[in-house]
C-alpha cells in the first residue's frame, strides 16, 4: 500500500470518514478527495513531528520547516478543514490511546519511527519561573525584537501592533486612518481631550503608537514603559525626529517596577495578555494604584470565549507569544473591580480586529520576498500561519477584543 493511502485508511478510522484534504506524500502516492485543498508531505519527518507532537503543534512544526505545505491559499484550506472538524464534532476531543497506538504502527510501517526530531529554530524557550521578570523579559523578547524593519513591512505608519478601528468603509479610508481613530478614541476615553498637560502612563507602550498621539494631539506628558528595548530605540528615535523630547520618555521597565506615579490617565493597549492569570491582579492593582483618584483607565485587551483554551493554543504559544493567557471578559471586570476600580464601559471590538489582520496579511504577502530576506523562510512561514490563524479565531468568534473603560474613585 502507498504511504498516502497508508495514512488515509489510519486516520479514516479516527475522524469519521475521508480526509478533509487531497494528500500527496513523499513517494509521490495521493489519497484523499481529489477537490479537496491539497497538502503535501514533502519528509517522513512531518509524520514524526505530528507522532510526537500530535494535532496542531506537531502540524504546525512540520509546515514552518517545510516538510509540510498546502499547495492552496492557506486561508481557505484551514477555514476547510476546520469546519469539516466541526461537523464531526473534533476541536476539543483529547486525543486518544487508541488514535496514539495507531499513529505509532503507522510509522513503524513507514519506518519513520524513532526519537523526536528537535524543535524548529524559530520555536520559543524560555525559561524559569512562570511570569518572572526574567522569563517575561525573554518571551517579549523572542516576539517583539524579532526586528524593527520587518515590522514596518507589515504595520501601519503608526507602528500600531494591536487592533484598528474603522470608522468608515470608504475605500480611500485606510489602516492608517482606523489606527489613528482607535489611537484617538483610548485619548478621549482616558480624558486627554479635557484639558492638555496631563500626564499619561502608558503600559507596555509597543513602537509608541499611543504615546506620540497623546503627545502630538492631546498634548499629553508621557511615560510609556517597555521591556522590549527594541522598541525603546525605535520610539526614542521618533521622539526625537518629531520634538517631543520634553513630552515623552520611553522605559525599558516592567509593569510591576513603575516607581513614580500616581498619573492623571492610564492606558494600556493589548498587554494584559502577556501578565499571565496569576499576576492579572498583581497587574490590574498597578491600572489603580498608578492613576490618581478620580483618574481613567483605559485597556484594550483580547478574550476568550469561556470552555476555550485560554491561552493562544498551542502554535501561537510555542512560536508567537509564549506564556499568554485570555480569560471572558466578564472575568476580567471582576479583577479589575476586586483592585478597586469602578468599571465604567466596555467595547466589543471583535470585528475590527478581523478588519485590521485582513489589511496586515496582505500588506505581509505583497512584501513577502523582503521578508524572507530579513528574518529567512521559516520564520515567515511561521508568520503567515500565525496571520492566517489568527484572523479565522476572530472571525469565528474563538477569540475577541474588547475596549474596557475604568474609573479610580475619588
Amino acid at each position: 500500500m502507498s504511504v498516502a493511502s497508508e495514512i488515509a485508511e489510519t486516520l479514516a478510522r479516527h475522524l469519521g470518514g475521508e480526509l478533509p484534504v487531497h494528500l500527496t506524500a513523499w513517494d509521490g502516492s495521493s489519497a484523499g478527495p481529489a477537490d479537496a485543498p491539497r497538502v503535501v508531505l514533502y519528509s517522513p519527518d512531518a509524520v514524526r513531528r505530528i507522532l510526537w507532537h500530535p494535532g496542531e503543534l506537531g502540524a504546525a512544526q512540520a509546515y514552518v520547516t517545510g516538510e509540510l505545505d498546502v499547495r492552496d491559499d492557506l486561508d481557505i484550506a484551514l477555514t476547510h478543514v476546520w469546519d469539516w472538524a466541526r461537523t464531526r464534532q473534533l476541536p476539543g476531543r483529547r486525543v486518544t490511546p487508541r488514535l496514539l497506538l495507531d499513529v505509532a504502527r503507522l510509522a513503524w510501517r513507514l519506518d519513520v519511527l524513532g526519537l523526536p526530531t528537535p524543535a524548529p529554530a524559530s520555536q520559543a524557550k524560555v525559561r524559569g519561573r512562570l511570569h518572572s521578570m526574567t522569563r517575561d523579559r525573554a518571551a517579549i523578547s523572542h516576539h517583539y525584537d524579532l526586528s524593527n524593519d520587518f515590522y514596518e513591512l507589515i504595520l501601519d505608519s503608526h507602528m500600531a501592533y494591536s487592533s484598528a478601528y474603522w470608522t468608515s468603509t470608504d475605500p480611500g479610508y485606510t489602516l492608517d486612518d482606523a489606527q489613528a481613530d482607535k489611537l484617538d478614541l483610548v485619548c478621549r476615553k482616558v480624558g486627554l481631550d479635557r484639558r492638555p498637560g496631563m500626564r499619561l502612563l502608558d503600559i507596555g507602550c509597543g513602537w509608541g503608537s499611543l504615546s506620540l498621539r497623546a503627545a502630538e494631539q492631546f498634548g499629553a506628558q508621557v511615560v510609556g514603559v517597555t521591556i522590549s528595548a527594541e522598541q525603546k530605540a525605535f520610539i526614542d528615535a521618533r521622539v526625537a525626529e518629531r520634538g517631543l523630547t520634553d513630552q515623552v520618555e520611553i522605559r525599558v521597565q516592567d509593569y510591576r517596577a513603575i516607581p513614580d506615579g500616581p498619573f492623571d490617565a492610564v492606558a494600556s493597549v493589548e498587554m494584559g495578555e502577556h501578565v499571565g492569570q496569576r499576576n492579572y491582579p498583581v497587574y490590574a492593582q498597578t491600572l489603580h494604584d498608578k492613576v490618581a483618584p478620580g483618574g481613567l483607565v483605559c485597556i484594550q485587551q483580547m478574550s476568550r470565549p469561556a470552555g476555550n483554551h485560554p491561552g493562544g493554543g498551542p502554535f501561537i504559544e510555542s512560536f508567537i507569544a509564549p506564556d499568554m493567557y485570555m480569560r471572558p471578559l466578564g472575568q476580567t471586570v471582576e479583577m479589575l473591580e476586586d483592585a478597586g476600580l469602578e468599571v465604567r464601559d466596555t467595547e466589543a471590538m471583535r470585528e475590527h480586529y478581523v478588519r485590521t489582520v485582513d489589511v496586515w496579511y496582505e500588506t505581509f504577502e505583497k512584501n513577502w520576498a523582503q521578508v524572507v530576506d530579513l528574518v529567512g523562510d521559516e520564520v515567515a512561514r511561521v508568520w503567515r500561519l500565525y496571520l492566517v490563524g489568527g484572523r479565522m479565531a476572530f472571525r469565528d468568534g474563538r477569540m475577541g477584543v474588547d475596549q474596557i473603560t475604568a474609573r479610580r474613585p475619588g
